[in-house]
C-alpha cells in the first residue's frame, strides 16, 4: 500500500486531519519523568496509546531523540505505533537534504532503520537530493516549501528572476513536487498554519499532493482556517489531495500531571473535531 493511500485510509476510518507530532522534551515531561530523558518512550508510547483512534497520522521528531542519545527509544517507539496503531503512517520529521550517497544513508535510516512511512526533506540541493528517497516504493516525502517560521520569509518568499513568471521560491517548490519530481506519486509539502494565504496558493498550484500542515496549537495557527485553505473536494465531497494538520505541544503538553495522557486525548478529540467540521 502507498503512503498515500494509508494516509487516506486512516483519514476515512478515523473521521481526522489530525497529526500529532511526538517532540518530547525531558525538562516537559509530566511528574516524577521531568528531566530524565530515560522516559522519552514511556512518555510518548502513552500518548500514542491515548490517541491512537484518533489521528490519521503520527510525527516523530527525531532531534528530540538524537540529542539525547536515546535513538533506541524512537525505535521502540516506532515498533510501539506498529504495534497499536498498525494503520496509522508514521512520518519522520528529519528535515534531512543531502546529495549522492550521503541521501542514501539518510533514506535508509528513515525507512530501514526507523521503519518510517514517509520524511520530511529540505529540497533547496534539488532534485539528486530527493531521489534516492524515491527508491522506496511507496514510500512518502515531503518538502519543506512554506513553513510556519517567520524566517521563512528570508529565502522561501523571495522571487526566481530565472524561472519564467518570476514565482516565489515556494511556489516554484509547489510547482516541482505536482509535476516533474513527483514520478510515481510519492511527494508531499510541509506548508505552515501560520500562512493560510500561501496554504491556498500551495494547494492552487499543487491540487493532489498530500499537504502536512504544522503549526495549530503552540505556534497559533487556527485549525479552521488552515483545513478551508488547503481542503479540497468534488462534488461527491471526496478530497484531491490529504490535509494532515499537526500539532504538538498543544496535545503533548496540555497537562504536566500525571493525568497528561488523558487530558492529551481530550486536546486531540477537540482537534480532531475542529478540524473534521471546517470545511462543512
Amino acid at each position: 500500500m502507498s503512503f498515500v493511500d494509508m494516509l487516506l485510509r486512516a483519514e476515512a476510518r478515523h473521521r481526522s486531519r489530525l497529526c500529532v507530532g511526538l517532540d518530547p522534551d525531558p525538562g516537559r515531561l509530566p511528574g516524577r519523568w521531568r528531566g530524565d530523558a530515560a522516559h522519552l518512550y514511556d512518555f510518548c508510547a502513552a500518548i500514542v496509546d491515548a490517541t491512537a483512534d484518533l489521528v490519521c497520522a503520527y510525527k516523530p521528531q527525531i532531534a528530540y531523540f538524537a540529542a539525547c542519545g536515546a535513538e533506541d527509544q524512537l525505535e521502540r517507539l516506532m515498533a510501539h505505533i506498529r504495534v497499536t496503531a498498525p494503520e496509522v503512517p508514521i512520518i519522520l520529521d528529519a528535515k534531512r537534504g543531502d546529495i549522492g550517497s550521503t541521501a542514501e544513508q539518510y533514506a535508509r535510516e528513515a525507512f530501514e532503520r526507523y521503519g518510517a512511512d514517509a520524511v520530511t526533506l529540505s529540497p533547496l540541493m534539488g532534485f539528486d537530493s530527493i531521489e534516492p528517497y524515491l527508491r522506496y516504493p511507496g514510500k512518502g516525502v515531503f518538502l519543506l516549501c512554506r513553513t510556519s517560521n517567520p524566517g521563512g520569509d528570508d529565502l522561501q518568499a523571495q522571487r526566481l528572476a530565472d524561472v519564467p513568471g518570476q514565482p516565489r521560491l515556494y511556489e516554484h517548490i509547489a510547482t516541482l513536487a505536482q509535476g516533474p519530481w513527483n514520478r510515481n506519486g510519492q511527494m508531499g509539502l510541509v506548508v505552515g498554519a501560520t500562512y493560510p494565504s500561501e496554504i491556498e496558493r500551495v494547494r492552487a498550484l499543487a491540487p493532489t499532493v498530500p499537504l502536512l500542515i504544522p503549526g495549530v496549537g503552540a505556534q497559533g495557527g487556527d485549525a479552521a482556517t488552515t483545513v478551508r485553505a488547503g481542503w479540497r473536494g468534488d462534488a461527491e465531497g471526496r478530497t484531491t489531495g490529504p490535509v494532515v494538520v499537526n500539532s504538538s505541544r498543544a496535545i503533548l503538553y496540555a497537562s504536566g500531571g500525571e493525568d497528561f495522557a488523558t487530558v492529551a486525548r481530550a486536546e486531540a478529540e477537540r482537534t480532531r473535531a475542529a478540524l473534521w467540521l471546517a470545511p462543512a
